[in-house]
């Protein structure tokens, strides 16, 4: 195990064993790369969150108008990550539940085999490259 920036420990995914064997997705693989990702996004998350919570109490604050305005938008750009990371979150679940039932590594559009370097890069992938470009 490593240390991220932060001194969370995180788990070594950057070895390169294929997602999918000649039987299929390789398990314990494809858990490992969803944990990671799951860890470093929630680590994300957390961290807007804190930054949000001190720019709206930062606004609140009496002071200069336009640092509150500043502060405002900050505000807003944390509050637009924080929907993004949480998306993200609902699509490691649902990559989680479509290992458990068997289907992981599957388009959820057309059933095709999402490639391993597709799903090295993004474990939660949803649709193979070509269906996600034609969106």
């Amino acid at each position: 195990m490593q240390k991220n920036y932060d001194g969370h420990l995180v788990t070594d995914v950057n070895h390169q064993l294929p997602i999918k064997n000649g039987a299929g997705v390789d398990d314990d693989r494809a858990r490992l790369l969803l944990s990671a990702e799951r860890s470093r996004v929630e680590n994300l998350l957390d961290a807007v969150k804190g930054d949000g919570e001190s720019d709206r109490t930062a606004a609140n604050q009496h002071g200069d108008m336009s640092d509150s305005s500043e502060l405002l938008v900050s505000e807003g750009t944390d509050d637009a990550v924080a929907d993004a990371l949480t998306r993200r979150l609902a699509a490691i679940e649902r990559a989680e539940q479509r290992l458990a039932a068997g289907t992981y590594g599957r388009s959820i559009s057309s059933g095709e085999s999402i490639s391993d370097e597709r799903l090295e890069a993004d474990p939660a992938a949803e649709l193979t490259f070509d269906e996600a470009q034609n969106l």
